[in-house]
């Protein structure tokens, strides 16, 4: 059972044309695809058309008011039944920099339960390269079809595992040498002026409310983005991936 309490071979629905389309390239277990009468035949839909035959997905035409009743504003005109993504084990997930022979890199979140932030978390944390994304079963947006689409199909490609406590996993990679470091409105230090250029994992707090008390106490370290505006705060996605780029920033300049 994933954090929804669903059995893995429960069926969703993921829908938009970035997300089914590295849906299929990523070779997700597609049960159909259905695109919309209108659109069979422009030039995008055709070469998805043609990958799905390649991997013998059926093809489902249906009407325009079966997606504008079945999905949300954005599908696009095409939608794709599938089983539900698997979460990584986080023996799984520690393992990856290790194979890759690169320096670990990962991204705690503590109860992101909106889709659409977490989904914006993913694609960022594909861009910067990260190995693996670790949420709490409970309090935590799963990965279904709100995530799907607004990652832009980068769920496919970035590993995330569910744990019960996420301080046991802050606990598990210390033990592993890896810096945990705290995104925090209210910390002392600035992200670019500590040394990031070590094994990281970086703690992103829930909307509005941050970083949990007993979350910060388990950080190694907690940092701030120095804000100059008349709003005092950032999307979450958008602070991460600050925080992320400096990490690289950072990296491929000692590099």
């Amino acid at each position: 059972m994933g954090p929804t309490g669903r059995s893995s071979q429960d069926s969703e629905w993921i829908y938009g044309l970035n997300p089914v389309v590295e849906a299929i390239r990523a070779g997700r277990n597609i049960q159909s695809l259905f695109i919309s009468s209108g659109r069979h035949d422009s030039p995008g839909i055709l070469e998805i058309k043609k990958e799905a035959e390649q991997r013998n997905i059926s093809i489902v035409r249906a009407d325009a008011q079966f997606f504008n009743s079945t999905f949300p504003k954005g599908h696009q005109g095409i939608a794709a039944k599938v089983l539900p993504k698997t979460y990584s084990d986080l023996e799984e997930l520690l393992r990856i920099p290790i194979t890759k022979g690169e320096m670990p890199l990962f991204i705690i979140l503590d109860c992101i339960e909106d889709p659409r932030n977490f989904g914006a978390i993913l694609r960022v944390a594909d861009a910067a390269g990260v190995h693996g994304v670790i949420i709490q079963s409970y309090r935590s947006a799963p990965l279904g079809p709100g995530v799907s689409k607004s990652s832009a199909g980068a769920i496919e490609y970035v590993p995330v595992t569910t744990v019960a406590n996420i301080k046991h996993a802050v606990k598990e990679m210390k033990e592993r040498g890896i810096t945990v470091v705290g995104a925090d409105a209210g910390a002392d230090n600035v992200a670019w002026d500590i040394d990031l250029k070590v094994p990281l994992a970086i703690v992103i707090g829930s909307e509005g409310k941050g970083l949990r008390k007993t979350v910060k106490e388990h950080c190694d370290i907690l940092v701030r983005i120095p804000m100059h505006g008349k709003i005092n705060s950032l999307n979450v996605s958008v602070a991460t991936g600050i925080v992320l780029f400096e990490i690289l920033r950072q990296r491929m300049k000692n590099s």
